[in-house]
């Protein structure tokens, strides 16, 4: 069977779109699935199993992306198309099934409009893929029995950035003694590039050295391996914020401006502190380090689902 499966470009879509290709792959144990996403996100499917390939299709002008991508798929027969991005591309080449999402934004969460396309209800939740060499780095990067607790002070947009005092504070309450994460060491994730580095320079600076940096120095089957080890991961509306609730791992994403009916963390063991206002533009500082601490005290001590057990 040939699946070709069209999905996002940014990292945290693309994460939510890989629970409908689970459920594909195991339902169609030998299928060969031909990925297409935009070139962040690719390493979000490179250790995924029955993959073909990746096509990682960048925007050009006047949208002649679609057409290059048509170019490489159109000479074959697909068993399946799966198309996230609404392209219409689905109906121009051969295919025994197509499966459409309709374009614009509609009510509800991005993964239960991914799982309804094809009638799953509850939705197949998000899935992380790595190899094992990744999760040696990851156990070399975090040594110890001890519990690490992982910070995401950054996003894609400045205005989705928890001040960063903020960050440290709830670092200190959850690592201290008699706290829920007590002698938890800290590490620090981040995308690459300057910006991302600038947003996480004042929590590395102020956790000094207690903080592991790893701020843009992993790929993406690393990045989840390591939040795989962690005990909680907490940090803005990110990719990285995703691919932690993909792992299993606690995660306590945090909103103020993008809406968290649509975006909040997707996994056995996640949770969103929303700030008074949003989804106004200003709002994020409005999100108290109280109301985080208190959200991920309530998410630690929840019991474990029986599926993340």
């Amino acid at each position: 069977m040939r699946i070709l499966f069209i999905t996002a470009t940014r990292i945290g879509d693309a994460v939510l779109s890989t629970g409908l290709l689970d459920h594909l792959l195991r339902a169609h144990a030998h299928a060969k699935v031909v990925v297409v996403c935009g070139p962040a996100a690719e390493g979000v499917f490179a250790r995924m199993p029955n993959r073909a390939w990746t096509i990682s299709l960048e925007k050009r002008p006047f949208r002649l992306h679609w057409w290059d991508l048509w170019r490489q798929v159109a000479g074959s027969r697909w068993d399946l198309v799966v198309d996230l991005r609404a392209s219409g591309l689905a109906w121009t080449i051969r295919a025994k099934r197509r499966v459409v999402m309709r374009g614009g934004r509609r009510p509800g969460h991005r993964l239960a409009q991914i799982g309804a396309l094809m009638g799953l209800d509850p939705p197949p939740l998000p899935v992380a893929w790595f190899a094992p060499a990744d999760a040696r780095r990851a156990s070399a990067l975090l040594p110890g029995d001890g519990p690490w607790l992982a910070l995401g002070p950054t996003a894609n947009w400045d205005r989705k950035v928890w001040p960063a005092d903020r960050f440290v504070a709830l670092a200190d309450a959850l690592s201290a003694s008699g706290g829920p994460l007590a002698g938890a060491r800290v590490a620090v994730l981040g995308g690459p590039g300057a910006a991302e580095r600038a947003m996480a320079a004042p929590v590395l600076a102020a956790l000094g050295g207690r903080a592991l940096d790893l701020v843009g120095n992993l790929s993406l089957p690393e990045a989840a391996a390591v939040l795989a080890r962690c005990a909680l991961f907490v940090g803005n509306d990110s990719g990285l914020m995703h691919l932690s609730a993909a792992t299993g791992t606690p995660t306590l994403g945090l909103f103020g401006p993008s809406p968290a009916d649509h975006y909040a963390p997707a996994g056995p063991r996640a949770a969103a502190a929303v700030a008074p206002g949003s989804p106004d533009l200003d709002s994020m500082p409005n999100l108290t380090l109280e109301a985080a601490l208190g959200a991920a005290e309530r998410l630690l001590a929840a019991p474990v689902p029986a599926s993340a057990a």
